[in-house]
């Protein structure tokens, strides 16, 4: 099979919260996407935190094995740049070019892109024109294209009262005059980044390079409301992840299988033929799915925090069933700077939400409890599971070297680090 091409979209703290996956927010250009592509229901991130998440996508390894255990622009950075998608797409021979963000290094070229096209922002409008111009000017194949949008990232646009009065908020949140109007904004940015993204699909389509060209549709993880983005429920940790083009991602279909953004990398080493799959990698092949080989290729996936804005570490395992998280050190209050400040967080804390106990473990029946709103771990009846899936996440923490294990993870020299006991991330932090 030729070499496709690949086009990688990205956006900023979009979940599943799109159209394909059954939710309220018009977005034609990903809901056409999915029908002519593979849709996967059940995708996760590996971090539900901005840097580490992309890293680990970028790099086929967990965050804490990436060295990106908290933000590039606070003082985090990869353990070895060579590790770095681009990196080796460049060494086998694909043209790496860089539109808009990425997110996990001082610089583009130290990651391996060969070119980063000018846009006058990093909005969808911006990158999305610069990425079309990019195609339209007969580029040498094979390429990787990686564009990157801050939406649907906040702050949101602002909309009048008969643009919210009539929208739902997402499941953790109350249903509020500020919920709804946040609500109303977050569709509003979800409808540039769709705009966004079609104008890179046609840009696609009427070059005659649709057919070669490898879609790779995702985010970061979940929305920016309280009790998502950060957070290792499905909430913070689910993910759209739509896939189009050669080697059978195509007919509209849905898999429902566990995946991770961590399969991505070895997907590609499976389909592009002559690229060799690094050692490093922890991630499985998507392509068993796509064959219809197997039903399944992970009986289990995980996730971390251990810096956003401030120091939160803690860690997850997800089966199909079960959900069990487990939070570091003494504390039992919620890290605040690690919500970003919004109406719909307003709105928790005129609630007590400052002084609401988090606890320290957390396991959830995801077939009787989807939205991960009761905690099983002192029921005595859920003994045998809970013992189960400490296992599991002690195994893959051992497996991977988790510095957790050996105590409190410091921040790098010159990291900039706010106060867990502060109220919102724009508070000044503290630089290491």
């Amino acid at each position: 099979m030729k070499r496709p091409n690949i086009v990688y979209l990205h956006s900023h703290d979009t979940g599943r919260y799109v159209q394909p996956y059954g939710h309220a927010v018009p977005t034609p250009n990903i809901q056409s996407l999915a029908e002519e592509g593979v849709l996967f229901r059940q995708g996760f991130c590996a971090a539900p935190t901005c840097s580490p998440s992309r890293a680990a996508l970028l790099t086929g390894q967990c965050a804490h094995n990436s060295g990106m255990l908290g933000l590039a622009h606070r003082g985090f950075a990869l353990a070895d740049c060579d590790h770095h998608l681009a990196q080796v797409l460049k060494g086998s021979g694909y043209r790496t070019v860089l539109a808009g963000m990425h997110h996990v290094a001082a610089s583009a070229e130290s990651v391996g892109y060969e070119q980063t096209l000018e846009a006058e922002s990093r909005d969808a409008d911006a990158v999305s024109r610069a990425a079309a111009a990019f195609l339209d000017s007969s580029p040498e194949a094979p390429f990787f294209l990686d564009a990157g949008y801050s939406e649907t990232h906040l702050k949101f646009p602002e909309m009048p009262p008969e643009d919210w009065r009539y929208v739902l908020p997402p499941a953790p949140l109350p249903d509020t005059p500020k919920t709804r109007q946040m609500t109303a904004g977050f569709k509003e940015s979800a409808r540039r980044m769709d705009a966004g993204h079609g104008r890179v699909l046609e840009a696609l389509a009427r070059n005659g390079l649709a057919g070669d060209t490898l879609v790779i549709c995702t985010t970061d993880h979940g929305i920016a409301f309280p009790g998502m983005k950060c957070n290792l429920t499905d909430h913070g940790t689910g993910i759209m992840l739509i896939v189009r083009g050669p080697g059978g991602f195509d007919g509209g279909r849905v898999c429902d299988a566990l995946v991770s953004h961590l399969d991505l990398f070895p997907t590609l080493c499976e389909l592009v033929d002559g690229l060799e799959r690094p050692a490093w990698l922890q991630g499985r092949s998507l392509m068993p799915l796509v064959r219809g080989e197997r039903e399944e290729i992970n009986e289990e996936v995980f996730a971390e925090v251990t810096y956003h804005a401030a120091y939160e570490p803690q860690r997850a395992v997800r089966t199909r069933r079960w959900k069990y998280i487990r939070r570091y050190g003494n504390r039992d209050l919620p890290v605040l700077p690690n919500c970003d400040d919004s109406p719909s967080k307003e709105v928790w804390l005129e609630h007590g939400w400052r002084d609401r106990k988090v606890d320290g473990e957390q396991l959830y029946d995801l077939v009787f409890d989807p939205n991960e709103a009761h905690n099983l771990v002192a029921r005595e009846e859920m003994g045998q599971v809970l013992d189960e899936m400490r296992q599991r996440l002690q195994r893959w923490m051992t497996e991977t070297d988790d510095p957790l294990l050996r105590g409190p993870v410091p921040p790098p020299d010159g990291g900039k680090i706010n106060d867990p006991d502060g109220l919102s991330p724009r508070e000044a932090p503290r630089q290491v």
